[in-house]
């Protein structure tokens, strides 16, 4: 009779934790990424309206640190939110679903990184390496600096190309799977090539306005994600 007792008492302390165990699936990691995908939408969003000019003087600033911490922020949440877009519909998406997804990774990798470096390393260098400082920035405005930072100027061209093809993949991809909202998968279709459209008549810094309907796009995708049931 004890025995009994004692196996049940055993049972009911360990069915809290099991429960606790089991809520941790698949289902619910993907449909968690959604939330992130909607910080990063709207975070994408925000950075670009207070932005401060990519100049030396601003580097120093508490805006130009907090838009940056924000920035790397939204690179990972980013990386996370598509990732779980792309895993609930890795079998509709199929092989351009799967290049777009590398692609836009890729991007949301490479932005953080860059993000990373303007937000606790430029900072330090204004005063023992202002042309070091001011031919990093100029990568970014797409002007010419005095110093030859050797690859970054095509890495961060690099980055370029991976947003505009892999945003207009990845958005494609989600349009035919019809597993998530088809009018978000589209806008962010066409609002990650709108830059390479309008190119010549909006420049840097206004060229920021792009990031409204990609921004706009992530957001939507991650709720369409987070609130269907798997």
């Amino acid at each position: 009779m004890k025995t009994n007792q004692q196996t049940t008492v055993i049972k009911q302390s360990e069915h809290p934790h099991t429960k606790r165990r089991a809520a941790i699936t698949a289902p619910n990691l993907i449909r968690s990424a959604g939330l992130a995908a909607i910080a990063a939408g709207i975070l994408f969003i925000v950075i670009q309206t207070i932005h401060p000019a990519d100049i030396l003087s601003s580097v120093s600033t508490g805006r130009w640190a907090i838009v940056h911490y924000l920035s790397v922020a939204m690179g990972l949440l980013g990386l996370l939110g598509i990732t779980g877009i792309y895993a609930r519909q890795v079998e509709e998406a199929g092989w351009l679903g799967f290049a777009g997804y590398l692609l836009f990774s890729l991007f949301f990798a490479l932005t953080m990184a860059f993000q990373f470096a303007e937000a606790f390393i430029l900072p330090l260098l204004t005063t023992e390496a202002p042309k070091f400082v001011e031919s990093f920035l100029a990568i970014v405005t797409g002007s010419s600096g005095e110093m030859n930072l050797g690859a970054l100027a095509t890495v961060y061209l690099l980055t370029g190309g991976l947003y505009l093809l892999g945003g207009l993949l990845f958005g494609i991809a989600t349009l035919r799977a019809a597993i998530l909202s088809r009018w978000a998968a589209g806008l962010l279709a066409c609002g990650t090539i709108l830059p390479l459209l309008l190119s010549s008549l909006v420049h840097h810094p206004y060229d920021r306005i792009f990031a409204v309907p990609v921004g706009l796009s992530l957001a939507w995708l991650g709720y369409s994600l987070w609130s269907k049931r798997i």
